[in-house]
């Protein structure tokens, strides 16, 4: 086994790594316990469990609250845990604090799965990452447990408590409240500031990554020190954030008192990226709103973070290639810092790709299914930005639209360069420069 994975690339590890604790995931739901019937859950149900949870996404083909036992519901949360904070952190983890040895290769490994600068610092890092995680999980989980406690007495409250904590701080977005109830996902507690702003604060925090925590915590209030990357990731998540809250403020909830008004349109603005809750009924927004919610799946997070989506950086990377090139520079620059041609046609590469597995996706589930076109791209995107947003199509979906989707969420989850990556890994190709001839674009 050693000689495996010494043979294995970094994206190769990361791969096989998710795929692994996706296949014991659905094992796991599998058996007769994991279901409230005793009968336990058919091959496809258990991989669609699993893969949801693992990538982080929320979407579901059987109702979480009502169909999974309490086990099932433990190996759900689990498997959300995992994903969020990476298979790779949670071995390098392991292994810290079993006294083992942490190798150069898997050193090397970690950093690409964090998206680190650098293979110096990593195991410092991995702690960093699991004391964060374990510090504003619990933070979350007291905050929100009161208000938990009150409405489903104590214990069932403490555990309502906990996994929605963890849930939202890896943008997971699964919820124990039940599709059909009154609870449905967050919609009871849609004016409920403590709910309301513990989630959104755990969203933003588990998507915002780790290494920009890092380099808060490294440089604390002297903002000109933080890394590029930081500002980049900040200020990126703080126009997707004031935006779209603004346009769902005036747009969309114009007709809920103010109280809700101001909270369903912040919460509508920070949960597409990429956590999954609702605090509204989505089939109530307009086409326009729903298309805004698309982009904003699509997008996603920041590297190095429990979210997924093709990353706030790749959008700014386009920006500020498009305002370089109106402009006639020669490079797209941040903060009077220049990007390197490799980081631009990096985005470029992974933004196409997001584009054409979105669209392929929900054209390919739309013909399939009957279905409008619309509702199929908000499925698709939900699912390869690992968001977890639903228009209520995902229960009745055919095997061949669920395997699409799982093909997505665990796209999104591992990466699109990761995946390519793995496939081409050791083959540098031919570095014989062509010759060049002009191609007239736009």
């Amino acid at each position: 086994m050693g000689q495996i994975g010494k043979r294995l690339s970094s994206s190769q590890i990361i791969i096989l790594g998710f795929a692994a604790v996706i296949l014991l995931g659905s094992l796991l739901l599998m058996l007769p316990f994991a279901t409230k019937d005793g009968h336990g859950a058919v091959f496809t149900d258990a991989l669609f469990t699993a893969t949801s949870a693992v990538c982080v996404t929320g979407l579901v083909v059987q109702d979480t609250a009502t169909y999974w036992s309490a086990f099932g519901h433990a190996v759900i949360l689990t498997l959300i845990q995992i994903g969020g904070m990476g298979v790779v952190t949670v071995a390098i983890a392991i292994s810290t604090f079993s006294g083992k040895q942490i190798s150069l290769k898997q050193r090397s490994t970690m950093q690409e799965a964090i998206s680190a600068h650098k293979v110096g610092g990593i195991v410092r890092l991995t702690g960093f990452i699991i004391k964060m995680t374990i510090f504003f999980e619990l933070l979350g989980a007291l905050v929100m447990a009161p208000t938990f406690c009150s409405e489903f007495g104590f214990f069932k409250g403490v555990w309502y408590a906990i996994f929605h904590s963890i849930s939202a701080f890896c943008n997971a977005g699964f919820d124990l409240m039940g599709v059909k109830s009154e609870y449905s996902s967050l919609t009871y507690f849609i004016a409920n500031p403590v709910i309301n702003s513990a989630v959104i604060a755990l969203i933003i925090i588990g998507g915002i990554g780790f290494l920009t925590w890092e380099d808060i915590k490294t440089n604390k209030h002297h903002i000109r020190r933080y890394r590029m990357q930081s500002k980049v990731v900040l200020t990126t998540t703080a126009l997707l954030i004031l935006f779209p809250a603004l346009y769902f403020f005036f747009f969309e909830f114009g007709n809920k008192p103010l109280g809700e008004r101001v909270w369903s349109s912040l919460f509508q603005a920070v949960t597409p990226r990429t956590a999954g809750f609702n605090t509204a009924d989505l089939t109530q927004i307009s086409e326009a709103g729903s298309l805004l919610t698309i982009m904003l799946m699509l997008i996603g997070g920041s590297p190095g973070s429990t979210a997924g989506g093709m990353k706030t950086t790749t959008l700014a990377v386009m920006l500020s290639t498009a305002v370089s090139v109106f402009r006639r520079r020669e490079h797209a620059r941040f903060f009077g810092r220049r990007i390197s041609d490799d980081t631009v046609r990096n985005a470029a590469t992974v933004f196409m790709m997001y584009l054409v597995l979105f669209l392929t996706g929900g054209f390919v589930i739309s013909r399939v299914e009957g279905l409008p076109l619309l509702t199929c791209l908000y499925e698709t995107a939900s699912a390869i930005g690992t968001v977890g947003l639903t228009l209520g199509i995902t229960p009745d979906l055919g095997i061949v639209s669920q395997i699409i989707l799982i093909f997505l969420m665990y796209i999104g989850r591992v990466g699109g360069l990761t995946l390519i990556f793995s496939t081409v890994s050791g083959n540098r190709g031919n570095t014989a420069r062509l010759p060049q001839e002009k191609l007239t674009v736009g």
